[in-house]
């Protein structure tokens, strides 16, 4: 509907500048003068340049350029493979008389708890009205000897809205056990801060 209305008050329009434009210049032509042109008279350019041949320069005319010093030799080799030397230098060991020291074996099998799968959080939909740029949830859980999470528990939030979806992606988290005298133990009270934010 648009384009016709624009159509319809557009080319009535066109036409009335167009037939005011012809009446200009109709009486513009009318009222002209006869103009008499000069003879043509043309400009010759010559571009291209001249090369021209001397004959009047000799092959004893020209000179080397003398140099203040002539360069230095080139240095010698006296091995003829190029192998870099290898004398090594020593230097003075420490002395160790009288200190007490335990190196000890350099392998403790002993280790805590070690994450081994960490599943994000799914942001939820109906906490972005209620929510700040971002939002923090510390949840503490226990690790069994599996690597499971058991026992996960809210222990601060900014935002109690995101509690439930903290809780869900720790119970998916996955760890290595914590070792003690190469046995698989519990480990008690693992607290982690998920931080919830909007992408902007």
């Amino acid at each position: 509907m648009n384009t016709f209305l624009r159509l319809a008050t557009g080319l009535p329009g066109a036409i009335v500048v167009t037939l005011l434009i012809f009446l200009l210049l109709a009486t513009v032509i009318s009222h002209q003068q006869d103009v008499q042109l000069d003879e043509d008279q043309s400009v010759q350019i010559n571009v291209t340049r001249q090369i021209e041949d001397r004959t009047d320069r000799r092959p004893e005319d020209f000179q080397r350029p003398v140099l203040d010093q002539p360069p230095p030799p080139p240095p010698m080799v006296s091995d003829p493979t190029f192998r870099p030397s290898m004398a090594v230098t020593m230097g003075e060991m420490p002395d160790l008389r009288g200190t007490d020291l335990d190196i000890g074996t350099g392998f403790n099998p002993d280790r805590d708890a070690q994450p081994l799968v960490r599943v994000p959080p799914q942001y939820p939909g109906q906490c972005q009205r209620t929510a700040r740029a971002l939002e923090t949830v510390v949840v503490e859980f226990d690790v069994s000897p599996e690597g499971t999470v058991i026992n996960p528990r809210v222990v601060d939030s900014t935002n109690s809205c995101f509690n439930r979806a903290a809780v869900r992606a720790v119970e998916r988290w996955r760890y290595q056990p914590r070792i003690v005298d190469e046995v698989a133990q519990p480990r008690f009270g693992v607290r982690t801060a998920i931080d919830f934010g909007l992408e902007e």
